[in-house]
């Protein structure tokens, strides 16, 4: 099991997945920018994870900073990915066929 910084850090991160995709295309859900939200999207979650993975240490108790960075970034992105799946899932409900 990981240690309890790195389950806070995939929790905060599968949150933040989830709530980005609806906040981002408030913003850019206009005419002409409606084809920037998954980018911009997957580009905040990539920042968030960013400083989320340097802030604790997601690369492990030894890892360089740079390594909590990049160990941030693809945990994030990959909680976006997760988000978005379980944003729909919330949204369509488990009524089945």
């Amino acid at each position: 099991m990981g240690s309890p910084r790195r389950i806070v850090a995939v929790i905060v991160l599968l949150v933040a997945g989830v709530l980005s995709l609806p906040v981002v295309a408030f913003f850019f859900d206009g005419e002409g920018s409606e084809n920037w939200i998954v980018p911009v999207q997957l580009l905040v979650m990539a920042v968030l994870g960013a400083f989320v993975g340097r802030a604790l240490g997601l690369g492990g108790d030894h890892a360089s900073r740079t390594r909590d960075t990049v160990a941030g970034v693809v945990t994030g992105l990959v909680c976006a990915v997760l988000g978005v799946v379980l944003f729909f899932l919330l949204l369509s409900g488990f009524d089945g066929a």
